[in-house]
């Protein structure tokens, strides 16, 4: 089966990149003696149509890789920039941010519930950067369901600052629909724990 999809990265150096499916995904990993047809170097932002296959180490990577058209290189984002669309999710923080302080004026939950939100943040951050640096020389991953139960526990405003700032789980529908959930529960979880911990304290 065929699939069609753009080169977002190129080592010309060390001859391989990855190739973004159309269909969304992971990126996949291209080598250069995979490419035919191509008219001068591969470089970021072509379109090629391509294959898939295990290698040898049962990683899945891009083979009979052909060039659909030349294409320009998109101008590279700003390090730091915020992913497209990425705007608007961030306004959660600032909510989060103002409902914590009516929950702490409130119920006057303990402290150590807001450096459990530091804390599990932080690691989020640094597991989604790990797992960025670790697709991007194609080795092995931080799995989906270790950045899933990291949210849950507090660390979603850190990865949701990651997956924005570092470009990266922006795509995969169904990883997104999952992050989305386990933010609606910890949401729920503080307002409801903290209104407990209320009632336990005045009785």
């Amino acid at each position: 089966m065929r699939f069609e999809g753009t080169l977002t990265r190129w080592d010309d150096a060390r001859g391989f990149g990855f190739l973004e499916s159309s269909q969304g995904g992971e990126p996949i990993w291209v080598h250069a003696r995979a490419i035919s047809g191509l008219d001068g170097r591969p470089q970021a932002g072509q379109r090629f149509s391509f294959e898939v296959e295990l290698g040898p180490q049962g990683k899945k990577r891009a083979t009979a890789v052909k060039p659909l058209r030349a294409a320009p290189p998109p101008r590279a984002p700003r390090r730091g920039a915020v992913a497209a669309g990425g705007a608007a999710s961030l306004l959660l923080l600032p909510a989060f941010a103002l409902l914590a302080l009516g929950v702490a004026l409130w119920w006057r939950p303990p402290g150590w519930l807001l450096w459990l939100y530091v804390g599990a943040s932080a690691l989020a951050f640094v597991m989604y950067a790990m797992d960025k640096s670790a697709a991007e020389r194609g080795d092995w991953r931080v799995a989906e369901s270790q950045l899933h139960l990291v949210a849950l526990a507090g660390g979603w405003p850190g990865a949701l600052l990651a997956q924005q700032l570092l470009r990266h789980k922006t795509i995969k529908a169904s990883f997104r629909q999952t992050f989305w959930g386990t933010v609606l529960a910890n949401v729920a979880a503080f307002v409801g724990g903290s209104a407990w911990l209320a009632r336990q304290a005045a009785g």
